[in-house]
């Protein structure tokens, strides 16, 4: 009853948004709520800007606003909160399949675009904690609790053996909190899944000596295995000012929709950023990460007709529904 209460006020909201048509004979751009992260994140930052180039440039205006993170923006589209979302290629893949986050499949949204990819950082200031096994006994952030951020905490310590909950003392918090703990001294390390440079790890960098911990070889390549949606990735030194540079894993960031949003306001999404990379560039790094062959990448989720149709202009198939 309650997926079904779901999927009819989206549909609502998603009429109520789309009641134009224009000489294509297809709906006028809607206005559209972008879902994406903390404030102290990348998917807000980096949303916003997004958000503002779509709207500037076509006739669909987008909003960011703050959230939870993966989890909280595709419950927020199953309830018609936001007909957008940023999640990780993980997360998309336990919704869309039902698994880990999700007791049910969420089949009614569609992947717009994988625009770049976001790390596992273990960030600490304490110089003791150069492993991951040093991790056993501590105070350790593993995100907020059924986030992502969790389930990513919960595969890094599994590949060195321990576990969430009997290895470490956990404590569940976001980006924003988990710095402030640091600092604080209240906690030893925190897990942090987004885009690096991140902004909360940025501001701690002003006025402590970040430390990220590095993932070994052998780690890495038993995690890709078991987890084949983690891919190895390189921190270099000079995004935070550590002492040398940082192995760790990364997932995809992807941008998902409901699949009542129109496939004109997908595709006008996509033209909207893609049509604008080097002003989105100037705006913020993370657009110097786009580009439309990894755009079109993400093979978890099928993609939105609005988005079949900007792929296939651009001479790339993608699956979708």
């Amino acid at each position: 009853m309650k997926k079904f209460v779901r999927l009819f006020s989206a549909a609502v909201l998603a009429a109520a948004f789309c009641t134009n048509v224009n000489a294509d004979g297809l709906p006028d751009g809607s206005k559209l709520i972008f879902s994406t992260g903390g404030a102290q994140g990348t998917y807000y930052g980096f949303g916003g800007v997004l958000a503002g180039k779509v709207s500037e440039n076509t006739s669909t205006s987008v909003t960011a606003i703050t959230s939870g993170g993966s989890a909280a923006n595709i419950e927020a589209m199953l309830d018609g909160d936001a007909q957008l979302g940023f999640v990780q290629t993980d997360v998309g893949a336990y919704a869309y399949n039902g698994t880990r986050l999700f007791k049910e499949k969420v089949d009614n949204i569609s992947t717009v675009a994988n625009l770049y990819m976001e790390q596992v950082q273990i960030v600490t200031l304490d110089p003791a904690i150069k492993t991951v096994a040093d991790l056993k006994g501590k105070n350790v952030s593993v995100g907020a609790a059924g986030s992502g951020v969790f389930f990513n905490a919960v595969d890094v310590l599994k590949a060195y053996g321990l576990d969430v909950e009997k290895d470490i003392k956990p404590t569940y918090q976001s980006f924003g909190d988990s710095v402030d703990a640091l600092k604080d001294g209240k906690i030893d390390a925190a897990f942090i899944v987004a885009g690096a440079p991140t902004t909360a790890v940025t501001s701690l960098s002003t006025s402590k000596e970040v430390r990220l911990v590095s993932l070994d070889k052998q780690h890495v390549d038993a995690l890709i295995k078991e987890s084949p949606y983690y891919s190895a990735y390189t921190i270099k030194k000079d995004v935070y000012g550590t002492s040398s540079d940082v192995a760790t894993v990364a997932v995809g960031a992807v941008v998902v929709a409901q699949d009542d949003v129109s496939e004109t306001d997908v595709y006008n999404f996509l033209t909207g950023v893609y049509n604008h990379l080097d002003e989105i560039k100037a705006a913020h790094a993370k657009g110097n990460e786009l580009d439309v062959k990894f755009a079109a990448s993400y093979e978890a989720v099928p993609y939105h007709k609005g988005a079949v149709k900007f792929f296939k202009e651009k001479g790339i198939t993608v699956k979708g529904k």
